[in-house]
């Protein structure tokens, strides 16, 4: 692995814990680091300050993936076809600006790829798409306890009942794409 192949995204679709969960499985994803982005409060957010919403942070994951294992776009696509672009600021019981579908992107051509995905994807949806698409300003890694948050938490109420699901839907659907196949 030569790090010079190293791309960095930054995607949220709802709670980071999920969007981290199903981008890990995922081949040629180096490393997944759960944070905040998009708000305007100054300094290193808390997760309780997101939280309230006040700060216009979003929970965001910044991936860290190998383009030549898998490209920006088909990592969009995924992320796209793993939680619901169609609902503001909203996945499942999630409700708030902090839990809204964005991409924000690091260069010109991520915002063209992201663009591109968004149009593309369109048509499978029922509902008009409302992901958020926004240059990348300053990520702030999230508190030590959210990174790998699902592997370390497996067994907990909301991990069972929220995530298992999505990793199950993932595996269904790009099962071509994942470091370990198992259905």
């Amino acid at each position: 692995m030569n790090d010079k192949n190293l791309e960095i995204a930054t995607i949220g679709g709802g709670c980071f814990w999920c969007v981290e969960a199903v981008i890990q499985e995922l081949k040629g994803v180096e490393k997944v680091v759960s944070g905040y982005t998009g708000g305007k409060a100054p300094g290193q957010p808390t997760y309780r300050e997101v939280c309230s919403g006040l700060t216009g942070h979003a929970e965001v994951v910044q991936v860290s993936f190998d383009a030549e294992v898998i490209s920006y776009k088909n990592l969009l696509m995924v992320f796209m076809t793993t939680h619901d672009p169609t609902t503001l600021n909203q996945q499942g019981a999630d409700r708030g600006t902090q839990y809204r579908s964005v991409i924000y992107y690091h260069d010109e051509s991520q915002k063209e790829i992201a663009e591109a995905v968004v149009k593309e994807m369109a048509s499978y949806y029922d509902n008009p798409i409302v992901t958020e698409i926004s240059p990348l300003e300053t990520f702030y890694k999230a508190e030590e306890y959210h990174q790998d948050y699902y592997r370390n938490n497996t067994a907990q109420g909301y991990c069972s009942a929220v995530i298992t699901p999505k990793l199950s839907k993932l595996r269904k659907m790009h099962a071509d794409k994942l470091k370990n196949i198992s259905v």
